[in-house]
C-alpha cells in the first residue's frame, strides 16, 4: 500500500533571468517515507526545497504540503527545516537556545529537555553552544526542527562535516522519525550513506528530475553491469579461467561483469564448480555509479 502523500509536486518549473532552474519537476514524499534528492551543484536542489518551504514564488506546475500551500500557516504546521550550517548564539547553552525556539512557537518551555534528550543532547544540554562540536550543533537545529511534530522534514546536507560515528547516529534518528510517520526529504551529496539509509531517491540535472524510484528500480533502469568476483580454491585458478577465458585476474582472483537478467545463470555455473571455488562475491552497481549515468545521459 502506497503511503499517503505529504508533499506533491507536480510539473513545477521556475526560471530566474537567463536559467531554467527547474523544468516539468514531479515527486512524492509519503508519510514515513525518506525520500533523497540528489544532484550535482546547481541542478536545482536549493530552489526546489526553498519553493516547498514557501521562501520563493514558482512558476508554474503545483506544490502543496499536507493538502496547503507552501508558506500558508498551514503548511508551515507541518514542515521544518534544517540547513546545511546551522548558526546559534554561542553563548546560549543549548537548552536556552531550544526554549528561545519554543517560545516563539508558543510551546511550552518544559518541552526543551525532552527535545534535547532525544537528539542525545541531555547530558550538555547546560553547555554554552560555543563548546558543541559540529555534530552537536546539527542536533540542536533537529530538536529546533522537531518542535511541533513536524509531518515533513526537509534536510539540506544534514550531515556534511560529522564524523562517521555522529553521521551514523543523526541517521538513527532520522529512521526513528520516519517510522512514527514523517516524511523526509533529504539533500546529500554522500551517495554512499544515503544508499542505505533512504526508500526512494530522485535525481535532478540542470532542474531535470531525470530519475526516480527505489535503488532497485533505478538499477534496473540504468542496465547496468554487474560485478562478480570469484575467489579460487588452493591451485585451483587455472581450472576456473578455463571455464570463464574472459574473466580479469587481479591479485588471486577472477572478476567477471554481466547483466542483471544473467546473473543467476552465472552463478550456477559458479556453483557446478564445487569446491573449486573458495568464495564468490556480488556487487551490484552502487548508487554513485546509476547517478553518474543517469547524469551524464541528461548531459548528452
Amino acid at each position: 500500500m502506497k503511503p499517503m502523500p505529504i508533499l506533491t509536486v507536480s510539473s513545477l518549473s521556475k526560471s530566474y533571468p537567463g536559467l531554467k532552474a527547474l523544468s516539468d519537476v514531479s515527486l512524492t514524499v509519503g508519510s514515513g517515507e525518506r525520500v533523497a534528492l540528489l544532484g550535482h551543484n546547481g541542478a536545482g536542489k536549493s530552489t526546489l526545497m526553498k519553493i516547498v518551504l514557501g521562501l520563493i514564488p514558482y512558476d508554474g506546475g503545483t506544490v502543496t504540503v499536507h493538502d496547503a500551500a507552501p508558506g500558508s500557516t498551514e503548511a508551515r504546521n507541518h514542515v521544518a527545516y534544517l540547513p546545511e550550517n546551522v548558526a546559534f548564539h554561542p553563548a546560549l547553552t543549548g537548552l536556552e537556545q531550544l526554549c528561545h525556539y519554543l517560545a516563539l512557537r508558543g510551546e511550552p518551555a518544559s518541552k526543551a529537555m525532552p527535545l534535547l534528550s532525544r537528539v542525545g543532547l541531555e547530558a550538555a544540554a547546560k553547555r554554552r553552544i560555543g563548546t558543541y562540536s559540529k555534530g552537536m550543533r546539527q542536533r540542536v537545529g533537529l530538536a529546533q526542527a522537531l518542535i511541533g511534530h513536524p509531518r515533513l522534514l526537509i534536510l539540506d546536507e544534514p550531515t556534511s562535516g560529522l564524523d562517521p560515528v555522529s553521521r551514523r547516529e543523526f541517521y538513527a534518528l532520522l529512521d526513528g522519525l520516519a517510522a512514527e510517520g514523517a516524511g523526509i526529504l533529504l539533500s546529500s551529496h554522500a551517495l554512499t550513506e544515503v544508499e542505505a539509509r533512504t526508500d526512494r531517491i530522485v535525481i535532478l540535472s540542470r532542474g531535470i528530475a531525470v530519475a526516480e524510484g527505489t535503488l532497485t528500480e533505478l538499477r534496473r533502469r540504468a542496465a547496468l553491469q554487474i560485478s562478480v568476483q570469484i575467489v579460487p580454491a588452493a591451485g585451483a585458478e587455472a581450472a576456473i579461467a578455463a571455464v570463464f577465458p574472459q574473466a580479469e585476474h587481479r591479485a588471486g582472483s577472477l572478476h567477471l561483469a554481466c547483466q542483471q537478467d544473467e546473473k543467476l545463470a552465472l552463478l550456477a555455473r559458479i556453483a557446478s564448480l564445487g569446491d573449486k571455488v573458495a568464495d564468490v562475491e556480488v556487487q551490484p552497481p552502487s548508487l554513485e555509479d546509476i547517478y553518474s549515468h543517469f547524469s551524464r545521459g541528461a548531459a548528452a
